[in-house]
């Protein structure tokens, strides 16, 4: 059907030059950053939104330098410390203009560097989700969040008087720029700019190289809600940006993040911030097995640390899937697709998926003008099967399928196992004739992904 396809599979990719064995890894390379923050001198003073901004970037031109550090040491996903950005010590009303409302990534997808524009007032959610994208790793921050809430005459309203909830947030940014993760903190301490949220959020997300993460934030660790509920619901992989203030002799921060990983049997990764006149130091990266901390002594240069550790998986739902990802471009004559996946075998799956690229008349069963990309699984492992009739399929895939049609008549289409419908999370088309379709997160195998183009005007030709 297609003049041109390129394969691939869940046990190996294919390119132009042949065929390579992707490497299993049970171990993924994390970071955390222990950061020597820039604080506004006056935090109960307010500040204008240009001034407020000036202030964070200067912590943020920080992050992006540890972000490239840490890239060049292979880093898959990289935590800095809570507070790291705006600092601390502030009021309800003085924090106000350090405050962006963050859209919740349950709710809606959005990639802050690849679509600017979409919201006012989010240049500290723009410059971490670029940072992520350009450094190519899962980035991990700590900023504070404006959401909006009805006013209610209700006394028992949660709503605050201003009609604004104010919370200090996670976030998460996958390697390409994506938000996937706001965790909004559940145990404040003492912390009159925020509210505690109306529930307790018990927050997750997913990574192709070590499975599922949990979100929580300092004061959290010694609190049964979210962390004893994210541990009981099986999450082995905790996120923990923190500003901890050391308290000698039971609570030194290196000594209770390292308690807490073996009593609960976790990996921690944890990002601490470094202020000497607020007793602040002591970032790790804990698993059950292995410990490498940094913890400063008095007297030591007053200034960040980067930590970087191999470590292993322990998301028991992802141990021994060996998931894929990668990109692929194929073109049919001027016309091209272009595909970024990340495949998901299940179980002992073994599927062969090709991507098609086809610009010119369609002649069987009928004649007539196509532009189609498509994304299908195979009949068989061998290469000549793609494009055979298929009804089931195990594998999973997120994917990006994307084409530059010359006709604004596109049809896209996501088929899963036993003729499942699924409707893409995303679909746009630019000014260009660019075509964008997005999907994650498939409820059965992938069978086909479709972009399909008609032609119409060149049949009237």
């Amino acid at each position: 059907m297609f003049l041109s396809v390129i394969v691939f599979s869940s046990l190996s990719v294919s390119t132009a030059l042949g065929r390579t064995e992707p490497v299993v890894d049970s171990s993924y390379i994390a970071a955390v950053y222990e950061h020597n923050i820039i604080l506004n001198p006056d935090p109960r003073v307010p500040l204008s939104r240009p001034a407020a901004l000036q202030h964070m970037q200067r912590n943020l031109d920080i992050y992006e330098q540890q972000a490239a550090r840490a890239a060049q040491q292979g880093v898959q996903i990289l935590v800095f410390p809570e507070d790291g950005i705006q600092g601390f010590n502030f009021s309800r009303s003085s924090i106000f203009n350090y405050l962006e409302t963050i859209p919740d990534p349950q709710q809606e997808s959005w990639n802050p560097c690849t679509e600017p524009g979409k919201y006012n007032n989010t240049e500290v959610l723009q410059r971490l989700s670029c940072m992520a994208r350009r450094h190519n790793l899962y980035l991990v921050a700590n900023m504070a969040d404006l959401q909006p809430c009805p006013l209610k005459t209700d006394p028992s309203s949660s709503c605050p008087s201003d009609g604004r909830w104010q919370f200090n947030t996670n976030v998460v940014f996958r390697s390409d720029g994506l938000l996937v993760g706001r965790y909004h903190k559940n145990n404040l301490y003492f912390e009159a700019a925020f509210d505690t949220p109306p529930q307790p959020e018990i927050i997750t997300f997913d990574t192709p190289f070590a499975g599922r993460f949990g979100l929580i934030i300092c004061f959290d660790i010694l609190f049964y809600e979210p962390k004893v509920h994210l541990v009981t619901k099986g999450v082995r992989q905790l996120i923990f940006p923190t500003a901890w203030m050391n308290q000698l002799p039971l609570l030194d921060a290196i000594q209770f993040q390292h308690a807490f990983s073996l009593g609960a049997n976790v990996t921690l990764l944890a990002a601490n911030i470094r202020n000497d006149q607020m007793i602040m130091t002591g970032s790790g990266i804990y698993t059950p097995f292995s410990v490498k901390s940094h913890h400063a002594q008095k007297g030591d240069p007053d200034e960040g640390r980067l930590l970087v550790a191999r470590v292993p998986v322990l998301d028991p739902l992802w141990a021994g899937q060996s998931a894929t990802e990668g990109k692929v471009n194929v073109c049919n004559g001027t016309f091209c697709c272009h595909l970024q996946y990340r495949l998901i075998p299940q179980g002992d799956s073994k599927e062969l998926y090709a991507l098609g690229a086809f610009g010119g008349t369609h002649t069987v069963n009928g004649r007539y003008a196509v532009q189609v990309c498509a994304l299908v699984r195979c009949a068989g492992l061998d290469t000549s099967s793609c494009g055979q009739e298929v009804e089931e399929a195990e594998s999973k895939m997120d994917f990006q399928l994307e084409g530059r049609f010359a006709s604004r008549y596109v049809y896209p289409s996501v088929l899963a196992s036993k003729f499942v419908l699924e409707q893409p999370k995303h679909f746009e088309t630019a000014p260009d004739g660019t075509v964008t379709m997005k999907h994650s997160n498939m409820t059965g195998g992938l069978v086909t992904a479709c972009l399909y183009g008609r032609m119409y005007h060149l049949e009237n030709e």
